[in-house]
């Protein structure tokens, strides 16, 4: 090859015709577009495109907080987006009951937690129903059921964590805040975990992860915590990929959790030094999941933990305390 190929994209294979004195008579170049490129050009575009986003002032932090317990706040599987039929698959669900119930429930499991100083919210992925202006799935392609443009499912899905992280320090005094990779926003992701974290940059009660890997990990004294959606990697793994990833922390931690979307169910199983945990979605059932005999319960959680002795309560809502509501 003498030619190089156009920016952003990466060479896939090339055929090449000789003729009897092996000079080269014709070439074809295949290419392929460059996965690594196309995220690093997405990351800077996303930082310059909320360079101008208004900063959350700082506000002063009232009240008397427990330092040894932290609250977590697992959202499993929101699919801000999706649309659902309740005359096909007996229940509804649109942007505006995602926006609602799952706003609804942040507030009702924040006034049950106690006053901890720590909280930790967890979107678990598959926070958007899908990622780009075409409604289907980013790697197989699935054609999903949607609801509204693309960018009504952007301000949805910001105001709705938005309200969730005020929801949070209306009651503890420091938030931290993770967006998991899910299998339908692979992307979006990405550009709400920084567009979080740029427009609470100001406000030092928050803090937002940006790890772009597929696993996260959040530790509280001796407890350490996995979060991954659960597309990529299987249960069994998970184990194995915590005792890689955080080796020091392992050694130094009594207690270890996975936590997961992905399945929509709940499940949880212990493993030699670690439990996995999935957790329920809010978010009814499309047709897809409908049709295929999928079903499972619509709960989120809120968990408190320990320092030293790990998971110590838990408190639970489901989505029909507020359907009506909404």
């Amino acid at each position: 090859m003498v030619h190089p190929v156009a920016p952003g994209f990466a060479v896939k294979g090339t055929s090449t015709a000789y003729r009897d004195d092996g000079t080269v008579a014709l070439q074809w170049v295949k290419t392929t577009a460059d996965q690594l490129a196309q995220q690093e050009a997405i990351e800077a575009a996303l930082v310059a495109m909320a360079a101008d986003l208004p900063r959350v002032a700082p506000r002063a932090a009232k009240g008397v907080w427990s330092t040894d317990l932290l609250t977590a706040y697992p959202i499993g599987d929101p699919h801000i987006g999706m649309y659902s039929w309740a005359a096909e698959t007996g229940e509804d669900w649109d942007l505006e009951l995602a926006r609602k119930v799952h706003c609804n429930a942040m507030d009702a499991l924040v006034q049950a937690a106690p006053a901890t100083e720590q909280a930790i919210i967890v979107n678990l992925g598959d926070a958007l129903h899908y990622d780009s202006m075409e409604a289907k799935t980013p790697r197989s392609g699935h054609m999903l059921d949607a609801d509204g443009r693309y960018a009504k499912v952007i301000d949805v899905a910001v105001m709705t964590i938005r309200q969730c992280i005020e929801s949070a320090l209306a009651k503890h005094k420091f938030v931290h805040v993770v967006n998991v990779r899910g299998n339908h926003d692979e992307t979006g992701a990405m550009w709400l975990a920084r567009l979080l974290a740029i427009a609470y940059e100001r406000e030092p009660r928050v803090t937002v992860d940006i790890t772009p890997s597929v696993f996260n990990y959040y530790r509280w004294g001796k407890v350490l915590i996995g979060m991954h959606h659960g597309h990529s990697c299987k249960p069994d793994k998970l184990p194995g990929v915590m005792a890689a990833d955080r080796a020091s922390d392992w050694g130094e931690c009594s207690w270890r959790y996975w936590w997961q979307g992905h399945i929509h169910h709940e499940s949880k199983k212990e493993y030699p030094g670690v439990s996995v945990e999935s957790f329920n979605t809010l978010a009814a059932k499309d047709a897809y999941a409908n049709d295929g005999g999928w079903r499972s319960g619509r709960t989120m959680q809120a968990i408190v933990l320990h320092r030293e002795h790990g998971e110590v309560a838990r408190s639970r809502v489901n989505s029909a305390m507020f359907e009506e509501a909404a």
